[in-house]
């Protein structure tokens, strides 16, 4: 069943974006605005429909009422690309979210000629200290613009129970603006691993965790503050994957 669930919504998922992505392209291109935004959503609800009715994978989602009213950068867990649509969920209705990404992205058919019409921050990975600043300078006018900020501190996607090194991009972004900096958790890899093709039906959780002010700390500051909550979070909610959690519970 499950191999023919995630069969449906691959073939789904394909004709959904082979007849959106244009009229995202159109709208941000064309129209311009806010216009390219809302048909992303567009294409963003209808693939999460698909998620949900044909996947059978469903959110539940706690702490919503720590998501600050105003534009702030969101810290999340990354394991699979559930979160990617998911966590624009989280942010006050009317709103949008804009990612930090690598450039690569855009070339990517179709996902990537979407994303770039749209805007979202890309870097070159590899610019070191002038990706930072790409970041700031990109990220300041998002912000100005009303838009959420989405980092993925760990750079990439990390299998459920694993962890890696923070990055700064989010904490560099958030100091030099002087904003608010909100954690998320979650466990979507249990049910959606890393590039894999068979996704499992059930209930991932999202945790979103107490904002923070990032004004007047130090970028070292705001990753440790990030991190502890994001990976002391993961333990509540995946106490299987951490044997150390499984020790001290027996």
């Amino acid at each position: 069943m499950t191999a023919i669930r995630s069969t449906l919504f691959m073939a789904y998922a394909i004709l959904w974006s082979v007849l959106t992505i244009p009229l995202v392209m159109f709208a941000a291109l064309i129209m311009r605005g806010l216009w390219g935004y809302r048909a992303g959503r567009m294409w963003r609800l209808g693939t999460q429909w698909g998620v949900e009715n044909l996947l059978g994978i469903r959110p539940r989602v706690i702490g919503l009422e720590n998501m600050p009213a105003e534009p702030c950068v969101i810290l999340a867990k990354h394991q699979s690309a559930w979160e990617t649509m998911t966590v624009q969920d989280l942010v006050p209705k009317g709103a949008f979210c804009v990612f930090v990404l690598k450039k690569e992205l855009l070339s990517i058919p179709l996902l990537g000629w979407g994303l770039a019409a749209m805007k979202m921050i890309s870097i070159d990975r590899a610019a070191g200290k002038d990706a930072l600043d790409q970041v700031v300078t990109q990220g300041r006018e998002r912000l100005q613009q009303g838009f959420y900020v989405v980092l993925f501190p760990e750079g990439t996607r990390v299998p459920p129970g694993e962890k890696r090194r923070y990055k700064p991009g989010g904490a560099y972004l958030a100091t030099h603006v002087g904003c608010k900096v909100v954690p998320v958790a979650h466990d979507a890899g249990e049910l959606w691993p890393r590039q894999a093709f068979l996704k499992k039906p059930g209930t991932i959780t999202m945790s979103v965790g107490p904002a923070f002010d990032a004004t007047g700390m130090s970028e070292q500051e705001v990753n440790r503050r990030a991190e502890a909550w994001i990976e002391a979070e993961m333990r509540r909610i995946s106490p299987h994957r951490y044997p150390d959690v499984r020790q001290d519970a027996s």
